[in-house]
């Protein structure tokens, strides 16, 4: 009887000390889970940062390449209207009016700019000529501030003889479109862009 009451103690003491071994390795079980669950949050906002980083870093770099892109055409638009200023600056006059016996009233000088950027001034000679084709006399006008995709006009002085006129330019300016020609400026030899104000560093 003794003998029994031995096995029962003994067997409680082992039952009690797996009991508590087991519930320490569920504990321990439970704080280790706790911490991998820990540091899958962390992974999945860690990469979702990266992800974010990676994403503008692309943005800015896009922007930058923009950027680049519109500056780059923004100079070749400029080289490109000053290569062909001919096509897109332009002088005439309007309709004026001539004298029974001669002479040239209400004349208008007007230039032309189709080109994106504003003219800063244009020199214009204009010419008043006989009927035999000899000029009676010969002035220059300069007109300023002629818009981009615009026109400007200035009033020309009325002459008491000649049946019409003969109109040129002699110069056009335009800091904006880093442009300047001259009639007697001549184009260096083998130049692609003559008419640049400042030459253009490629």
């Amino acid at each position: 009887m003794r003998f029994n009451w031995i096995v029962i103690i003994i067997l409680t003491f082992v039952i009690v000390v797996l009991g508590i071994k087991s519930c320490r390795e569920q504990r321990e079980a439970a704080g280790v889970l706790r911490e991998n669950e820990r540091l899958v949050r962390e992974n999945r906002d860690l990469r979702n940062s990266l992800t974010m980083s990676n994403r503008n870093a692309e943005q800015i770099a896009d922007r930058k390449d923009m950027q680049h892109q519109m500056q780059a055409q923004f100079v070749d638009r400029r080289e490109y209207f000053r290569r062909n200023w001919k096509q897109y600056i332009s002088v005439n006059t309007g309709d004026y009016r001539t004298g029974f016996l001669g002479g040239i009233h209400d004349l208008q000088v007007t230039v032309r700019n189709q080109t994106e950027y504003e003219l800063d001034n244009a020199v214009v000679l204009v010419q008043y000529l006989r009927s035999n084709g000899n000029v009676f006399k010969t002035e220059q006008y300069t007109v300023h501030n002629i818009p981009a995709k615009g026109a400007q006009s200035v009033q020309a002085s009325d002459s008491r003889k000649g049946v019409k006129v003969n109109i040129r330019l002699l110069s056009v300016t335009s800091q904006p479109m880093n442009f300047c020609w001259s009639h007697d400026k001549l184009a260096p030899p083998g130049s692609r862009d003559p008419w640049a104000c400042v030459p253009v560093k490629k």
